[in-house]
């Protein structure tokens, strides 16, 4: 699908979807769960159903109503040996390592970049716990075969908070008979490892951390009902504070100001007044693209770093954001892990490749709003990963989005 958008003021309210984030680790602590989780608003992303689908696979049972879903379960009870998590690189590395709870051997796959992204830490951590552990040079697929044996144990947390939530939500599933340790080396995105403690908090789990380097399990999650509500996600959030900062006014509905999500951070930096900025992106990857944007309308020079977090995404987003704002006419530089961007009045009109990243499509839409001219984005299906209704939302706002289908 091509996606051509129109420069414009834009005005209005808007609700975000559910958070991706949340509603995954919800659906792997509901699958955990032996009872009944009512989930209220969740998610209907790509990777939200790709979730739902992976935990009916390995023996919940689900139910999908109005604006709740209801699933039902007895622990881990796998009806298949193979697993499929789309494109979802969460529910990757979280069913990975919960699939390893099992007595019997289970292929984990998915599809498009998915297939490209690195997972040696199962190989590297996971027989540490006696799984035995095969993959394909590092990737998807990977076959493991338990039972994982929960114990203390030090990872490495450079590459990703979520092999971390993997095993805190694995360690979580059997009674703890004494407090269990896990000692992690340069975490990043350390408000993600919150949001998984947060969401075991409700199922009953207790998981205390010291400075985000030693975790500790001292009980694991209670058999019982639980109704959780999915809050607003912040990632998609992002994206409609800078349309308002850039090109008009959007009023922003049902958003939890107390959230860990990671990607609240950047409501320290965006604001109309649009003053160049240097900032941390370290814990917050996925706000890089929509970031740049807006750093790329913002007066004066700024700085985002922690770039080296954007790799083994959806797409190189190193090179993917690079590619956008060069063809937005941003000038901007790469340096010492992050970008430096210097701010322009008015982007060009021009075509950009979204690289079937859902982050990227929704950035250049941003973007499009302060052009010179119409911003068509390839692959604009993209968005259907986290966010299927952003284009419908954008015009919404009063935005002129023609969307083509081949």
């Amino acid at each position: 699908m091509q996606a051509i958008i129109s420069p414009g003021r834009i005005s209005g309210n808007v609700t975000p979807p559910p958070s991706k984030s949340m509603m995954q680790r919800v659906c792997a602590a509901a699958l955990l769960n032996r009872g009944k989780t009512i989930v209220v608003n969740p998610g209907t992303s790509n990777d939200d159903k790709a979730a739902l689908n992976i935990i009916q696979q390995l023996g919940a049972k689900v139910v999908i109503k109005d604006n709740s879903v209801e699933i039902s379960s007895d622990g881990l009870k796998p009806i298949t040996n193979t697993i499929d998590c789309g494109e979802s690189g969460l529910s990757a590395r979280l069913f990975t390592t919960i699939a390893a709870l099992h007595e019997k051997p289970i292929t984990i796959t998915g599809h498009g970049s998915l297939l490209h992204r690195p997972m040696e830490f199962f190989e590297k951590v996971l027989p540490q716990l006696g799984v035995a552990v095969t993959s394909n040079n590092g990737h998807l697929p990977v076959t493991v075969k338990g039972p994982l044996i929960a114990k203390d144990i030090t990872i490495d947390g450079s590459a990703s908070s979520q092999y971390l939530s993997g095993l805190l939500m694995a360690y979580c599933y059997h009674p703890v008979e004494q407090l269990i340790r896990i000692h992690v080396d340069e975490l990043k995105s350390k408000p993600y490892a919150d949001l998984t403690i947060e969401v075991l908090q409700q199922f009953g789990a207790v998981v205390l951390h010291q400075d985000h380097k030693l975790f500790a399990i001292k009980k694991a999650i209670q058999p019982g009902n639980v109704t959780i509500n999915i809050e607003a996600d912040w990632s998609a959030t992002t994206n409609w504070l800078v349309a308002s900062a850039i090109a008009g006014v959007v009023t922003i509905h049902n958003l939890n100001l107390d959230s860990v999500q990671a990607d609240k951070a950047i409501i320290r930096v965006v604001s109309t007044e649009k003053t160049a900025f240097e900032f941390d992106a370290t814990d917050c990857p996925d706000a890089i693209p929509i970031l740049a944007i807006y750093a790329g309308n913002c007066n004066g020079d700024s700085v985002i770093k922690g770039i080296h977090r954007l790799v083994n995404k959806e797409s190189n987003r190193s090179e993917s954001i690079s590619k956008m704002l060069e063809q937005l006419g941003v000038p901007y530089q790469i340096k010492d892990d992050a970008f430096y961007i210097k701010g322009i009045e008015q982007f060009k009109s021009c075509t950009i490749e979204s690289y079937n990243d859902h982050r990227i499509a929704m950035a250049a839409a941003v973007a499009a709003l302060n052009a010179g001219g119409d911003v068509t984005i390839n692959n604009a299906e993209a968005v259907n990963k986290s966010y299927p209704d952003f284009f419908s939302h954008l015009s919404s706002l009063g935005a002129k989005c023609i969307l083509k289908h081949e």
